[in-house]
C-alpha cells in the first residue's frame, strides 16, 4: 500500500499545448490493461533525455540515445509495459527500431524522430507483433488532456498512477508542466532509476534544454531510492515545446532560466517521491538529510548508504529503534577523512547521537516513538563543511519480498 500518496485529480492535470497522449490494450503482457503509450509532438519542440548507468542498458535506451543524437527532432514517444526488451541482444535492437519504423509510418513521420522505451520483464523477447498491433489504436485516441490515462499506461507494479503538474508565471508568462513517471522497485539513484516524462510549453534552446535535464534529475530522480537495484531501462526524458508566449530562454545565465528550473525541478521532485510512496511493500516515507559537509556528493554518499543498507530499512519496517545502524552506514558510506566524533544524528526531533557516541538524554522510548511514524526524518550532521543533500527512501517489509517473488507470475 502506497504511504501517504497524494490525491490526483485528472482534471488538474494541465494539457500542455504541443502535446498529445494515447493509449492501447495491446495484450504485451497481461490482458485488459492499459500498456502501450504514444506521446505526440508538434514539429519545433526540443527534447532531451538522460538514461540509465547500467551497462547492460536496454534496447530502447541505445536507440533513444542514437536517435537523440541525430538531431532530427523528435516527434513522437512511444510506451509499453509488460516487456523491458533488455538482455534481448542484437533481436532487441532490430524490435526497438521496428518499433520506431512503424509508429513513424502510421504518424507520417520519420524513424529517427520516434523515441522508443520499454518497461516489464527481463531476458524475454518483445512480442513486436503485439505491440505494433497497439500503436493504430494508442494514435486514435491522442488528446492533450490524457496524462492521467498515460500514467495509467506506463505502470508495471505500481499500485498507483503518478502523474503532477503546475502552472507558474514567468517574467509575466504562463508556462504550463505536466509529467508522467512509474516506478515501484529496482530504484536506486544512477540516472534515471524510473521512466519520467514531463513537458512544458516554454521555447528552450537545445543546449539549455541538455544542461536542465541533468540538472532536473540530480535534484529530483537521482535522489531516491527504494531497493538499491539500478534498472536496465531508466529514462527521464524532458520536452519544451515551445508554444508559450514566454519569450525563448538561450542561456543557463538568465532568471527566466533560474525560474523555469525551478519550477521543473518541483514537479519531477513530486514524482520521485511519489516513486518511493509508491515502492514496492513500502509502509513509511523516509528522508534522509545530510548536513555540514565538505561537499555534496559526499553527502549524497553519507545518505545513500544509509536509505540503501537493508538492516536500517528493516528496522523502519519493524519499528525498531536499532540506530546503531546508521551510524554503520556513515561509516562505510566511504568518505574516508570522515571525523565520526563530530557526528550528530537525529530522529525527527529527537537527538539520538551526540559528537558520535549516544546522546545523554537520548531514550529508546523516544526513538521508537518517531518509527511507529508512517514519514520519518533522518538528519545526520557531519560537522565538516557548509554543504547538505536530502535522499528520499522507504522501509524494507515481507510485502517487498513477496513481490519481487512472484513478479513474472
Amino acid at each position: 500500500m502506497a504511504v501517504n500518496f497524494p490525491s490526483i485529480d485528472p482534471s488538474q492535470l494541465h494539457p500542455v499545448p504541443g502535446v498529445t497522449l494515447g493509449w492501447a490494450e495491446a495484450n504485451i503482457r497481461k490482458p485488459n490493461r492499459k500498456d502501450v503509450l504514444v506521446m505526440s509532438v508538434d514539429e519545433g519542440a526540443t527534447v532531451a533525455g538522460v538514461f540509465t548507468s547500467n551497462r547492460f542498458c536496454a534496447a530502447p535506451v541505445t536507440v533513444c540515445r542514437e536517435h537523440l543524437a541525430r538531431g532530427r527532432g523528435i516527434r513522437a514517444l512511444v510506451v509499453n509495459t509488460g516487456n523491458a526488451n533488455a538482455g534481448t541482444g542484437e533481436s532487441g535492437l532490430a524490435h526497438a527500431r521496428e518499433t520506431c519504423a512503424e509508429l513513424a509510418r502510421l504518424a507520417g513521420i520519420e524513424a529517427e524522430q520516434v523515441l522508443p522505451f520499454s518497461t516489464g520483464v527481463i531476458l524475454e523477447p518483445l512480442p513486436i507483433e503485439r505491440l505494433k498491433s497497439g500503436l493504430p489504436a494508442a494514435l486514435s485516441n491522442l488528446r492533450a488532456a490524457h496524462w492521467y490515462e498515460a500514467a495509467q499506461a506506463i505502470m508495471t507494479t505500481d499500485t498507483q498512477p503518478k502523474a503532477a503538474s503546475r502552472q507558474v508565471t514567468i517574467d509575466g508568462h504562463t508556462v504550463t508542466l505536466s509529467g508522467i513517471s512509474k516506478g515501484a522497485g529496482m530504484i536506486k539513484p544512477n540516472m534515471a532509476t524510473m521512466l519520467g516524462f514531463l513537458a512544458c510549453d516554454a521555447t528552450v534552446a537545445q543546449p539549455v534544454l541538455d544542461v536542465l535535464v541533468k540538472e532536473v534529475a540530480d535534484r529530483s530522480f537521482n535522489c531516491i531510492t527504494v531497493d538499491g537495484d539500478t534498472s536496465t531501462n531508466d529514462s527521464f526524458i524532458l520536452v519544451a515545446t515551445g508554444k508559450s508566449s514566454l519569450p525563448p530562454i538561450a542561456s543557463t545565465d538568465t532568471p527566466a532560466y533560474a525560474a523555469l528550473r525551478q519550477a521543473v525541478t518541483e514537479v519531477a521532485e513530486r514524482l520521485a517521491q511519489m516513486i518511493v510512496r509508491d515502492g514496492e511493500g513500502a509502509t513509511k516515507f523516509i528522508t534522509i538529510r545530510v548536513e555540514g559537509g565538505a561537499s555534496v556528493s559526499e553527502c549524497r554518499q553519507i545518505g545513500y548508504a544509509i536509505g540503501h543498507s537493508p538492516l536500517v530499512k528493516t528496522a523502519f519496517y519493524a519499528s525498531d529503534p536499532n540506530l546503531g545502524r546508521i551510524l554503520a552506514a556513515i561509516g562505510y558510506a566511504g568518505v574516508s577523512d570522515l571525523d565520526v566524533a563530530k557526528i550528530d544524528l537525529y530522529l525527527d526531533d529527537v537527538h539520538v547521537a551526540q559528537a558520535g557516541g549516544r546522546h545523554p538524554a537520548y531514550r529508546e522510548e523516544d526513538g521508537q516513538r518517531v518509527m511507529k511514524q508512517s514519514e520519518i526524518v533522518i538528519r545526520v550532521v557531519l560537522g565538516r563543511g557548509d554543504a547538505n543533500a536530502i535522499i528520499w527512501t522507504c522501509d524494507l517489509s515481507h510485502e517487498y519480498v513477496s513481490i519481487n517473488a512472484d513478479y513474472r507470475s
